[in-house]
């Protein structure tokens, strides 16, 4: 079965935070897969800066990265080779939302006769879950095109239910698949012991959806003993935002990867995410799989932190983050890591998310109206 992948972006454009890690993993696990063959259409796009580009990383499937000339994802390279491309496909994975390429991909696939399983990450859900999103107009405009021009041979792709909830009513009728993201597990991790100090920690990127000014808010609250290291990267303004904030006990890091990454969650002790919207929140996954316990809040999908014993998933309208923090300060830390790990380990791997897309790739059946999931 042959499956072509647009998006915006791909690896190693990790600027774009968790949807670069997830989207690569798809590809990588149905590369693995007997009986698929997979090519990627992407752009060189590094960051939202035109003059960052990429240099094409060297991956065991083929992976074409067109020039971006404008924008975040304007690509007519792109543009040029998407008939051609999705005319050798059986099946077209979209992994994009309010960018380039989701119009043309999603109107060129009815066109074609192919059937389309498209990704928004989170985008609709944030657009309809947090009112102060950008662009709204826009962005409903956006949605009432797209709803426009995809045919019935099309499936939502969400990682959680609450997603779905907030996807569907921008594309009234469409079908969703929910299939969880998955995350590299470490073979082992090593704890740090419980200190007089608490090491909190945020990782992802910098941008106001994530409640970071809740954070350093919290941190205003907090007693001296408490420190927050915060790594990723996000728009120049923002980040000056930020930076002017920081302090003795709050340290901006920048981005890190690989190494970096399971350095900083080595170092931490909490793991905190107060954002305003998650699809699925790819770095909670990640602070549990490095036996980090985790705050967040409930508009993320992670209500069942609570119920595994692994952190506190609050509602910020009810609640205080500080006091949260507090109250998770004097519990045993290493133990509900230890928890939250296991849940990771039983739930999240890529084996189980590979299964998942292959299944629903060769159940997509076009018959004379809409999709049929075998």
């Amino acid at each position: 079965m042959k499956i072509l992948h647009v998006a915006p972006s791909f690896y190693p454009a990790t600027w774009w935070g968790g949807p670069i890690w997830s989207t690569k993993a798809i590809c990588d696990g149905i590369h693995q897969t007997p009986g698929m063959e997979l090519r990627v259409l992407t752009t060189d796009a590094a960051s939202p800066h035109q003059r960052d580009q990429i240099s094409p990383a060297d991956l065991p499937y083929p992976v074409h990265y067109a020039r971006r000339i404008a924008g975040h994802s304007v690509a007519p390279g792109l543009l040029a080779r998407l008939p051609a491309a999705i005319r050798w496909a059986d099946l077209v994975h979209l992994t994009a939302t309010y960018s380039f390429p989701t119009l043309p991909t999603l109107a060129l696939a009815r066109l074609i006769g192919r059937p389309v399983v498209w990704s928004p990450r989170g985008a609709l859900q944030a657009t309809e879950d947090w009112g102060a999103a950008p662009r709204r107009r826009i962005k409903t405009l956006f949605t009432q095109a797209a709803q426009a021009m995809r045919s019935g041979h099309a499936v939502l792709h969400v990682t959680s239910a609450a997603e779905a909830a907030g996807s569907v009513r921008h594309l009234p009728g469409i079908q969703t698949v929910v299939i969880p993201n998955c995350v590299e597990i470490p073979s082992d991790v090593q704890r740090p012991a419980q200190a007089d100090r608490l090491r909190l920690m945020y990782l992802g990127r910098l941008h106001p959806k994530k409640g970071l000014d809740l954070l350093f808010d919290a941190m205003d609250q907090l007693p001296p003993h408490v420190t927050l290291d915060v790594y990723g990267t996000g728009a120049p303004d923002y980040v000056g935002t930020l930076q002017r904030r920081a302090s003795d006990r709050i340290r901006l890091h920048g981005h890190v990867e690989d190494a970096g990454k399971a350095r900083a969650f080595g170092s931490a002790d909490l793991f905190i995410l107060p954002s305003h919207s998650e699809n699925f929140g790819i770095a909670v996954a990640e602070a549990l799989a490095h036996a980090v316990p985790v705050i967040t809040t409930k508009q993320t999908p992670w209500q069942a932190i609570n119920r595994q014993g692994c952190g506190r998933c609050v509602d910020l309208a009810k609640t205080d983050l500080a006091s949260e923090i507090m109250r998770l300060a004097g519990a045993d830390l290493r133990r509900m890591g230890e928890k939250g790990r296991d849940w990771v380990h039983r739930d999240f791997t890529a084996a189980a998310m590979t299964a998942a897309f292959v299944e629903l790739y060769r159940g997509m059946q076009m018959p004379g109206e809409g999709v049929v999931l075998a």
